[in-house]
């Protein structure tokens, strides 16, 4: 599980690299379900540990950290075909995505479990709501890229991604 806290974080004006249409990769949190076609003892759901890996039986510890899903296969088939499986066949998908964390003014701060489509106000809803001192337009929003935990200022309706870190400020009247 990795845990980002804002104030440590490079602040940045924009928020353009928040946008970029950038593919998922893995890391620490995420749940994964792994099918080895033919192969029902290796076929089952795996987390990603805290360095970054999955566990499997026959090839042992794989790195998932910073991997797609399909990045992710081509590793796990060739660790297989190296001894274990002629012509592996694996699929991997997301079995659950590593929580987004939400602080600051908002009725219960906390851990959540993240949920596709979520916008900063959606996280904001689920961690109870605003408290009354909130800002209700703008968020610090705190998400690592390439990396490096990257903070900014952006409206509630910004897409919230697994991982992240959402701070909510007092408003200033």
């Amino acid at each position: 599980m990795t845990i980002v806290v804002s104030g440590c974080a490079p602040r940045q004006n924009g928020y353009a690299d928040f946008n970029a249409d950038v593919p998922y990769t893995l890391a620490s949190g995420d749940r994964l379900r792994v099918i080895v076609f033919g192969q029902d003892g290796l076929s089952n759901s795996y987390a990603v540990n805290a360095t970054g890996r999955i566990s499997m039986p026959l090839i042992g510890a794989v790195t998932a950290q910073g991997l797609t899903t399909t990045a992710l296969e081509r590793s796990v088939e060739e660790k297989l075909r190296a001894g274990f499986i002629r012509e592996p066949k694996v699929s991997i998908e997301i079995d659950a995505y590593r929580p987004f964390f939400v602080l600051g003014e908002v009725t219960t701060a906390g851990q959540y479990p993240y949920i596709n489509g979520m916008t900063a106000e959606t996280a904001i809803a689920v961690a109870g709501g605003f408290s009354p001192r909130a800002n209700k337009y703008e968020v610090d929003l705190t998400r690592v890229i390439d990396g490096h935990p990257i903070t900014a200022s952006v409206p509630v309706a910004q897409p919230v991604k697994p991982g992240d870190t959402i701070f909510v400020r007092e408003r200033f009247f």
